[in-house]
């Protein structure tokens, strides 16, 4: 039997109740397939599903073959070595007991002599130059990334689930994740909001609130199919719309000629033209017929008041949302940033910045750059002022603000809408709520608790408290701002940053990102 993976009327809810998958019917065989959708979807938690670690609440999952995760090493523990996630400490502790002549003769026959040669290999395929000993806690995020990938590969799994694999991934990394998937003839199923990895894909499958569909062909082959699936949305709803209204005036124009009857059988009644045995037969024919009209009529406003609303969500979930930016204006002669020799880092005697010099003069959009390890973070975090540089100036010219990919700007233990009235204290409550709504946190959604929310909400929250304010920064520094957005909200901040007029300085492996927001100049870490 070919591998596959067959899901049945599959649903899931949060231990609360919440239900988070419902009546999902999906399969996928031998390709790759991206799985996009907006941030609280579940795309996540259908990864989980699929590879076990997680159980259904009603439906079934059949997987047919073995499935290989990619695991997210945040944290790791300081003895666990590479050797250790690929699973071969006791395969090369055998072969080490067999090269110093301790192994017995069923200890020979179970040796793999091509374990490590195989494990350099697949790490090498990431473009990673490790040992099989290498602690996990000496590399950087990326380098994890890098090993964890490996390790996927190497187990020669029937199906890669991965999420967001290429987030912590430097330019060298993403590149070597792309030509494996190149290459890959088994099944992947992928999370990512990455444009450059999904125009690989094979397939798309969008989760939405009101379930999947699945799209044949890569991301360029989905945008065109939902554009065509927007216009026909939007024109349904334009549809429901005038039916609705449509409803609504056949509904008066009733009402109206059955006063102008109910009055003339009065005047006739008053003038003693018809018997009282009449008048009261006519009277109630007329009041059984208003009511089956009434009856009639609000049984048609109900339904089309459900299709007016199933036309609005699905517009909704196909239309991005838009950013609007208030200007800095910025003059083009100020000089906002100027480094003068700077060193700098954490480790006094290994800094990670040594003799930095350059200056960032008006609105200019420049992409710091550099591999995994070469300082960009702790850079930022020198400007920023959260470290001071061992030697060398920083000179500010104006205003900052800066959002990393933990959006640490804001207070955990707040509301969103108490975070923007923190950061912005001039704003009142009604562009308070302006604001947040014009990034999806509408109503009751501004008064979540910021700890709650999703990493993908949190940044998007970070981006509302600061792009959304009556007078934004002029200098406005990011960390790898699209790391937990979704596509929606990347291509929204893109286009809020295309009309920013102020300072860009970003740290971004994602080239797509890059080039949206019109980057004019790089500067490179070695």
């Amino acid at each position: 039997m070919s591998p596959s993976i067959t899901i049945s009327l599959l649903g899931w809810s949060t231990p609360d109740g919440r239900a988070v998958l419902s009546g999902l019917n999906l399969s996928f065989t031998q390709e790759r397939t991206g799985i996009v959708g907006r941030n609280g979807t579940g795309k996540t938690t259908l990864l989980r599903l699929i590879a076990g670690a997680l159980q259904p609440s009603s439906g079934r999952i059949t997987v047919n073959g073995t499935v290989g995760t990619l695991r997210q090493m945040v944290q790791v523990d300081p003895e666990d070595t590479i050797a250790d996630l690929f699973g071969a400490s006791a395969g090369l502790a055998l072969l080490n007991k067999a090269e110093v002549g301790e192994a017995d003769m069923d200890d020979l026959a179970e040796a793999d002599w091509t374990l490590e040669p195989r494990i350099l290999s697949a790490l090498g395929s990431v473009g990673l130059d490790a040992e099989v000993n290498t602690r996990l806690s000496a590399l950087s995020g990326g380098q994890r990334t890098r090993a964890a990938m490996a390790a996927v590969i190497f187990a020669e799994p029937d199906f890669l689930l991965l999420d967001e694999p290429t987030n912590n991934l430097d330019r060298e990394g993403r590149q070597a994740l792309l030509d494996i998937l190149t290459d890959w003839r088994a099944g992947a199923i992928i999370v990512s909001h990455d444009r450059e990895l999904l125009e690989t894909m094979d397939a798309i499958v969008e989760l939405t609130t009101l379930g999947t569909t699945r799209y044949g062909g890569n991301w360029s082959a989905y945008q065109t199919r939902k554009a065509i699936d927007l216009a026909a949305a939007q024109q349904e709803l334009e549809t429901a719309e005038r039916h609705m209204a449509e409803i609504g005036r056949k509904a008066q124009q009733a009402v109206e000629r059955k006063q102008r009857r109910d009055s003339t059988g009065k005047a006739k009644g008053a003038r003693g033209d018809m018997p009282k045995i009449l008048i009261g037969m006519r009277k109630e024919q007329a009041q059984n017929s208003g009511a089956d009209n009434a009856r009639l009529a609000n049984r048609q406003r109900a339904e089309t008041a459900e299709t007016v609303k199933a036309a609005r969500e699905r517009v909704e979930i196909l239309e991005p949302f838009a950013v609007t930016i208030a200007p800095t204006r910025l003059p083009a002669s100020k000089t906002v940033l100027k480094l003068e020799h700077v060193t700098g880092g954490h480790d006094p005697t290994n800094p990670a910045i040594v003799d930095l010099s350059f200056t960032i003069t008006g609105p200019e959009r420049i992409a710091l750059t550099g591999p995994n390890g070469s300082g960009k973070t702790t850079l930022l975090a020198m400007i920023s002022g959260q470290l001071s540089p061992l030697s060398g100036r920083i000179k500010r010219g104006t205003a900052f603000a800066m959002l990393d990919q933990t959006a640490g700007l804001l207070d955990p233990g707040q509301s969103i809408a108490d975070n923007f009235r923190r950061l912005n204290p001039d704003a009142g409550e009604n562009s308070c709520r302006a604001a947040l709504a014009r990034f999806r946190f509408r109503a009751d959604a501004a008064l979540q608790i910021v700890s709650t929310l999703s990493g993908g909400q949190m940044l998007r929250a970070g981006l509302a408290c600061i792009l959304g304010s009556s007078a934004p920064p002029p200098l406005l520094i990011l960390d790898e701002p699209t790391n937990h957005l979704d596509l929606d909200s990347i291509a929204a901040v893109e286009a809020g940053l295309t009309a920013y007029d102020g300072t860009l300085l970003a740290v971004s492996h994602d080239e797509a990102f890059l080039k949206a927001i019109g980057i004019e100049r790089r500067i490179a870490l070695p």
